[in-house]
């Protein structure tokens, strides 16, 4: 008989199976939350443009008179127009050192009004360069400086922007004027947003009659008309009144008619996230509000939180500017854009000097640049 062992084949040994490599693409660890939401923040472009735009906002108000290339209340020319910046010289020669061929009056009249007509002084150009000497400041209100970004290498006033009425630069005034204007907006957005929170987890959390007044003042707040409110309160500080309380008190309007919006929105995520299950069990186990509050609700509205500041921002520098047009933010000798803007309050004056409509550009980078900032985020922040 035949060994029937002789006829079953042998078989090749089983290979052991490979360990499965993760994709390196895929492969980011242990991510914690804010990872996660950087991570997907990142692939937007717009918000990633509008974050580099909102740190160079912050670093030039932080820095103002280090990129003032003149002395933003020294006076000159009014309306005097943008200086013309070339790389040619008078004879036509190409330099790689671009200079500034200041207007003056030329020797050519106007054929209709007979007026001597401006033009650039070929005769008398200026050299751009960096890290030029110029008027006296203190870096950080501390330390005494004179050197600034970029100016003439002779110390000679430049207008990239041209000048208002009393002559004095515009682009220097902007630069400076973001000082105030973005510390109004980031203080009112500050104040709002603490209060808000604050009465919105604590109205929606515990509910009951003192949700119901709570709610009943902040449709009160709401339901008032804010702009005559605020030429109303404005128009009471006299004219004589110092500037810091002048904006110490439009501060305090702003704040007192801003928080109750985002009052609400927190109000509603609380009574939805006081029914998931983590904070029954907290109840459950007999923790006290204050901790449920603060360390259960509050990380989890402050996605929706972190969006509604970036978005809130520019609408308080909008509001700045307007009621500065109106002249009932800043006075002067203090500088905002908002104050700035008030040179264009003449159709006139818009037709024949243009160039005064330019603090309208810091206003609208501002508003770009946090909007951009607002959307990017509230994008990766609601996946997750």
């Amino acid at each position: 008989m035949t060994d029937r062992s002789d006829s079953v084949s042998t078989l090749p040994p089983a290979h052991p199976a490979a360990p499965l490599v993760p994709n390196a693409r895929f492969a980011h660890g242990n991510e914690g939350y804010f990872a996660l939401v950087w991570r997907r923040f990142r692939r937007s472009v717009m918000g990633m443009i509008g974050l580099v735009m909102v740190i160079g906002l912050l670093v030039m108000a932080l820095f103002a008179d280090f990129f003032a290339p003149v002395d933003p209340r020294a006076n000159g020319i009014g309306f005097a127009p943008p200086d013309h910046i070339s790389f040619f010289k008078a004879d036509g020669s190409f330099t790689f050192i671009p200079r500034i061929y200041p207007i003056v009056e030329t020797d050519e009249l106007d054929p209709v009004t007979f007026q001597p007509m401006n033009g650039p002084d070929l005769e008398n150009p200026h050299e751009l360069a960096l890290f030029v000497r110029g008027y006296p400041y203190k870096l950080l209100w501390l330390i005494p400086s004179n050197i600034h970004l970029f100016g003439s290498r002779d110390g000679a006033p430049i207008h990239l922007l041209g000048t208002d009425k009393f002559g004095r630069d515009i682009l220097s005034r902007g630069i400076v004027g973001s000082r105030i204007s973005l510390t109004i907006a980031l203080i009112v957005v500050m104040i709002t947003t603490t209060v808000g929170t604050t009465v919105g987890i604590t109205s929606g959390y515990l509910g009951g009659r003192i949700d119901a007044w709570v709610q009943r003042f902040v449709d009160l707040v709401l339901a008032f008309p804010q702009l005559p409110l605020y030429l109303a309160l404005t128009s009471l500080i006299p004219i004589t009144a110092p500037s810091n309380v002048f904006i110490a008190f439009v501060i305090g309007v702003m704040a007192a008619l801003g928080w109750a919006q985002l009052s609400r929105e927190v109000r509603g995520k609380t009574l939805a996230l006081a029914r998931i299950e983590y904070v029954r069990a907290a109840m459950a186990v007999g923790a006290g509000d204050g901790r449920i509050i603060f360390r259960h609700i509050l990380p989890n509205v402050m996605s929706h939180v972190i969006v509604g500041v970036t978005l809130a921002i520019p609408t308080i520098v909008l509001l700045e500017s307007f009621l500065g047009f109106l002249g009932f933010a800043v006075k002067p000798p203090l500088i905002s854009w908002g104050l700035m803007l008030q040179d264009t309050g003449a159709f006139s004056v818009i037709g024949s000097y243009p160039w005064i409509l330019s603090p309208v550009v810091f206003v609208l980078i501002t508003v770009f640049a946090f909007n951009a900032l607002g959307d990017g985020l509230r994008d990766a922040i609601d996946p997750y």
